[in-house]
């Protein structure tokens, strides 16, 4: 039997895909035995200005392989409510003895720290490298590339994915229609390292503090988002003010805005010797910001069974570990998206969403479950 190139090729080298490769080294994987494949190259990817909302949980992964600290804002408290109705609730770091709840930070930021960590190894990165199909054999799964050349490797791992384009959203759940408006936006009376997630008639509305204002991603159904993305730029600010409220005084400036499309993609089964992780496993719908920090959580796992022993049993075993943290990070970004997204404006499923804000602060623990689900997940 002919020992495969690798032991372990992790396809897409965004955060979660790095993270993996540099988690399997620190635990005792053979650097060179790993290969890292991403149809794009380092420079295309440092330029993305994405906003990223790391838990406090994924910074401790970062720090462990070297990839944290980075420029980032703190968020030391997050203010939920209910546009309209009675009933919000704060979380507060201090309640938890942690120094931020999670951070800010920027895509591009994240991938050249981790790539920049994984430079001090000698794992193989093959970018750009554009994969065309892969086929499981009985000892290994051949990589095939756009150029015609193929790797073997004995775990095909899939890392790769992101927001869902156009085309995706023929292909993915819709249980709801929504499309997210992402850009950053200034106000004139900023709350220092507060972040809010302001559940409106149509969606969640999240501002997340950044550089000298806030990053923004407002869910709307698609009718809605056209009409916003439209405006002027005067008008969409003042828009945004009559939705959002006052808290942050009015707001003042906006960057050039981008949409797309929202859904649920849950598909996490592993074959004989390919699993998915991170997006390519779920990508889920932005409110609560648990994408990434859900993907970090499978790299970690999955690091420490591949390891030192990259076998095909060991997939298995990975998803049944991760099913549990899955399904409630799952079910709560879902649910809280359909109950706007898809229930007629001022319905009781809505406005027991309000009720249930109030009751958090009251109910013994209910309020530090949530807090812990934001920024460890199950575990």
């Amino acid at each position: 039997m002919t020992r495969p190139d690798f032991d372990i090729a992790i396809c897409g080298a965004g955060p979660v895909g790095l993270a993996l490769a540099l988690l399997l080294v620190k635990r005792g994987a053979e650097a060179a035995r790993v290969a890292l494949i991403d149809a794009k190259s380092l420079e295309q990817v440092n330029k993305d200005p994405r906003s990223l909302a790391l838990s406090y949980g994924s910074t401790q992964v970062l720090e462990e392989i070297g990839a944290w600290p980075v420029a980032s804002d703190p968020i030391h408290d997050i203010h939920v409510s209910r546009r309209g109705h009675f009933g919000r609730t704060i979380i507060d770091r201090e309640e938890y003895g942690v120094p931020a709840l999670g951070y800010v930070t920027r895509y591009g930021a994240i991938v050249t720290a981790l790539a920049a960590a994984a430079r001090q190894t000698a794992i193989t990165m093959l970018r750009p490298a554009h994969v065309t199909s892969s086929m499981e054999r009985d000892d290994a799964v051949e990589i095939r590339f756009g150029d015609g050349k193929s790797i073997t490797a004995g775990i095909m791992v899939q890392a790769e994915g992101g927001v869902f384009s156009e085309q995706d959203a023929k292909t993915v759940r819709r249980d709801y229609e929504q499309t997210a408006i992402i850009a950053h936006v200034t106000a004139s009376a900023p709350v220092p390292y507060r972040a809010f997630e302001r559940f409106t008639e149509e969606g969640p509305l999240a501002l997340l503090p950044q550089d000298d204002g806030y990053a923004l991603v407002w869910c709307a159904r698609p009718a809605t988002a056209s009409r916003l993305f439209a405006l002027s730029d005067a008008d969409f600010l003042t828009e945004l003010g009559t939705t959002f409220g006052t808290r942050v005084g009015r707001f003042t400036g906006v960057t050039p805005r981008i949409t797309y499309p929202l859904g649920l993609n849950a598909h996490a089964a592993a074959s004989l010797r390919t699993v998915a992780i991170g997006n390519a496993a779920q990508t889920l719908h932005p409110v609560a910001g648990q994408g990434l920090n859900l993907g970090l959580r499978d790299a970690a796992v999955l690091a420490r069974m591949l390891a030192r022993e990259p076998v095909p049993d060991n997939l298995l075993h990975f998803v049944q570990e991760r099913q549990t943290d899955r399904k409630v990070t799952i079910s709560l970004t879902d649910t809280l998206a359909r109950v706007f997204a898809s229930a007629p404006d001022g319905t009781l499923t809505q406005s027991a969403l309000g009720f249930s804000l109030a009751l958090v602060d009251t109910i013994p623990g209910a309020k530090r479950l949530l807090a812990e689900q934001f920024m460890f997940g199950v575990r």
